[in-house]
């Protein structure tokens, strides 16, 4: 756990509100509470009060509270701050003037010199967070993992001051970011997500942005109009050194990756990405060449970057490959919640038995549009349905409307191994949010692999 003591005398015995009480803002509490700093907690949701309660915290609606007693509020990132209207809780903070932070804030607020490398970026984010942690572990780099992956960031240990700490961070976290911003930023990369959270693109943009306002180190994937927007906008700063990276355009200054997976840094020839098999195509090459560039600036070798990369194991429901049955690839990519993150699924696969639907994002479907003729049959699932078979029929897609999850499994293995193409996959990437049937995307994935174990094993009969 994340040692706060050097906020207790900052807060003045104050108490630290928070609201929220989902992973971040369980361990926001556990931490000000082993550092001697009060709590008082608030959760809309009336169950999590109530283990609050058990555990003996300190509970009171924070809604009708009187803020002037705080130090601050510490928000969880998923509750609204500005868009579509922000939380009563925040109204009353913001009339108290009091700051409104997330936990990553008071990380920083307490540990201010420790070396931090902060991921953000619209999609990659996880599996390039994960990458550049696994890589400075596998150098032997004192190092820690968590933020909006895996481990909320007070929840880490208390490592040295020779230790760095990888965050992923999402666009709710940074603005919530007053002071901090980390060592060394990455931007992978930008296209609309959010935008009922920040009041449109230009705002979501702008969430981005803060990740690079204090000095330090840049790594921007600068291959969509928005991040070479920044990436311009920062070099002309000064306020920052800069590494560039590309898997469209070869560059003489900074990294880019050639179509057949070479890596160039500066215009020399470096590594070569087509062994890393846990990171196959053109996106994970991004990936991987955003966190050589994030690694070389924290100091790794390239031998040890190549090793790094080639015993990474990949992330859950990230193209991860669940079975190869009969001649058919089956892939769990339940986070492609968006038209991008799947468009580059469908890029990557040829041919493809697609499983897509969920809950609808603004916004159409026009980078999956690109590669359509990849794909063989569309199988649709939950509240999409409807939205997505319209816009198949304008491209005379085949579909059927599955409903379910279970459904278009057995549906899309059904034709998959009839068809008997040579390569041919099941590619599970939604491009839609997973909210109108399950709890998350990973609850989404799980329901995936277990169907397509069950075909595997036989439990689940498919008729050809």
């Amino acid at each position: 756990m994340i040692d706060l003591k050097p906020l207790k005398s900052q807060f003045m015995d104050k108490p630290v509100a928070i609201i929220g009480l989902g992973k971040s803002g369980i361990h926001a509490h556990a931490a000000c509470e082993a550092a001697g700093i009060g709590t008082v907690l608030w959760d809309d949701n009336p169950a999590a009060m109530t283990e609050a309660v058990k555990k003996g915290a300190n509970v009171e609606d924070l809604t009708s509270a009187d803020f002037s007693r705080f130090s601050l509020l510490c928000l969880a990132p998923g509750v609204p701050l500005t868009y579509p209207k922000p939380h009563p809780a925040v109204l009353r903070a913001q009339e108290a003037g009091l700051d409104i932070v997330c936990d990553i804030e008071l990380f920083h607020r307490a540990h201010p010199a420790v070396r931090t490398i902060g991921v953000t970026g619209t999609n990659g984010k996880s599996t390039t967070t994960a990458l550049i942690g696994h890589i400075l572990k596998t150098a032997g780099v004192e190092s820690a993992v968590g933020g909006n992956i895996g481990e909320a960031a007070l929840s880490l240990p208390q490592l040295s001051d020779q230790a760095t700490y990888v965050f992923e961070l999402s666009s709710y976290q940074l603005d919530l970011c007053r002071k901090y911003a980390p060592e060394i930023s990455v931007l992978i990369n930008l296209s609309p997500d959010h935008l009922d959270r920040h009041g449109g693109m230009e705002g979501y943009v702008a969430v981005k942005e803060r990740i690079f306002r204090r000095g330090g180190s840049a790594v921007i994937g600068i291959d969509d109009k928005e991040s070479l927007g920044i990436y311009e906008r920062l070099v002309k700063s000064g306020r920052r050194k800069v590494i560039p990276v590309s898997c469209e355009t070869k560059l003489s200054e900074g990294v880019s990756v050639t179509e057949e997976g070479i890596l160039f840094h500066d215009g020399v020839e470096t590594l070569d990405l087509k062994p890393c098999k846990t990171l196959p195509g053109q996106h994970n090459w991004q990936n991987a060449a955003i966190a050589y560039a994030a690694c070389r600036l924290n100091g790794v070798s390239v031998s040890d970057i190549v090793r790094g990369l080639g015993s990474f194991p990949g992330l859950a429901h990230r193209q991860n490959i669940v079975a190869v049955h009969n001649g058919v690839t089956y892939i769990n990519d339940s986070k492609a919640t968006n038209d991008q993150a799947a468009g580059v699924a469908l890029r990557t696969y040829n041919p493809v038995y697609w499983i897509a639907g969920g809950k609808p994002k603004d916004g159409g479907y026009a980078d999956c549009e690109k590669y359509i003729g990849h794909v063989r049959h569309v199988f649709l699932i939950g509240e999409a349905q409807k939205k997505m078979a319209m816009w198949l029929e304008t491209l005379k897609v085949p579909f059927t409307l599955s409903d379910t999850i279970d459904q278009a499994s057995v549906a899309a293995a059904v034709i998959a191994e009839k068809e008997k193409l040579q390569n041919a996959v099941v590619l599970f990437s939604p491009a839609c949010a997973s909210f109108d049937q399950f709890k998350n995307f990973e609850q989404r994935g799980d329901a995936f692999v277990n169907l397509v174990r069950d075909i595997v094993s036989g439990e689940q009969t498919i008729r050809i």
